[in-house]
């Protein structure tokens, strides 16, 4: 009887804690998380915005990885994104 009371009480502090976990990743306003322009680390087609000379905008990247495109990312992990060729930059990239 002990053992499924212990059993129990661990659960519900798991679920507690995951919650908690949770609740903090969200914004509690509403508002959505910082966003930032993240360079380098979009797909072919998929970056939101600036890909060079020639392009109108959004979807406009030519090849995966493209230097000078860009996409939103969550603010502060731009330089931590790792692609085949380095990492996410908050600046274009220079061929």
């Amino acid at each position: 009887m002990i053992t499924r009371s212990l059993s129990l009480g661990a659960l519900a502090l798991v679920a507690l804690t995951s919650g908690a976990a949770m609740a903090q990743t969200a914004p509690m306003d509403g508002a959505k998380p910082a966003m930032e322009k993240c360079y380098g680390v979009s797909m072919a087609g998929k970056n939101d915005c600036a890909a060079g000379p020639g392009t109108t905008c959004a979807g406009t990247s030519k090849m995966d990885h493209q230097g000078n495109a860009w996409k939103y990312v969550p603010a502060g992990t731009c330089t931590t994104i790792k692609t085949p060729k380095g990492m996410g930059s908050l600046a274009p990239i220079k061929a």
